[in-house]
């Protein structure tokens, strides 16, 4: 029996929104104190959690913002099941993991990596389990996801300055963020599930 549309991606919404609430939270916190150093990657894991609560700017956590809800409401509209949402939440530490290939970059902060692991994940899931229709907008989406990150250059600069931002963008951490949500899907998908779970 098919579940209804609000509780299908019920549990999709509450990482996004999660996800909102760690950044806020994190607006009144020294960036130093909870920001990605791959230098303390081993000592102060919980930095890889904690990263996303990091913003150099209003218009930095503005963007993040609305892409949350973005993501968020497109895992919703996918009707995604509880556990593309614990992919999710397994790929938001990986994301930031990620980035150890790039020790020149000393810090980072932000939600964007872990927001295009999220669309990463629901691409993933509905071009393996959509209606043919559904595979073709994965199919688009994707595409255009990927041509993202290789505009973007991840093996050039650690970081770009965008114009209009004022801050400083780690590219890597898009591609990542892609990579990790991606591979946890491709987890879930292959995970025994109980019978009565999508």
């Amino acid at each position: 029996m098919p579940r209804p549309w609000c509780e299908a991606g019920a549990a999709w919404a509450s990482v996004a929104m999660l996800l909102a609430l760690a950044a806020l939270a994190g607006w009144w916190v020294p960036s130093e104190a909870i920001d990605w150093q791959p230098a303390l990657a081993w000592r102060e894991p919980w930095r890889a959690v904690s990263a996303v609560g990091v913003h150099y700017s209003v218009l930095h956590l503005v963007g993040n913002l609305i892409g949350a809800a973005v993501a968020g409401l497109f895992g919703v509209i996918a009707r995604v099941p509880a556990r593309l949402a614990w992919a999710w939440l397994a790929a938001w530490p990986l994301t930031q993991f990620g980035l150890l290939s790039r020790p020149d970059l000393m810090h980072f902060g932000g939600l964007s990596g872990v927001l295009h692991a999220g669309v990463a994940a629901v691409v993933v899931w509905v071009g393996v389990r959509g209606s043919p229709a559904q595979r073709a907008v994965a199919a688009a989406i994707g595409g255009g996801l990927v041509v993202k990150l290789l505009l973007e250059r991840p093996w050039g600069e650690a970081l770009q300055h965008p114009s209009g931002w004022g801050i400083a963008i780690a590219p890597l951490a898009h591609t990542t963020g892609s990579l990790a949500g991606a591979v946890c899907t491709v987890i879930a998908l292959a995970l025994p599930q109980r019978a009565h779970s999508a």
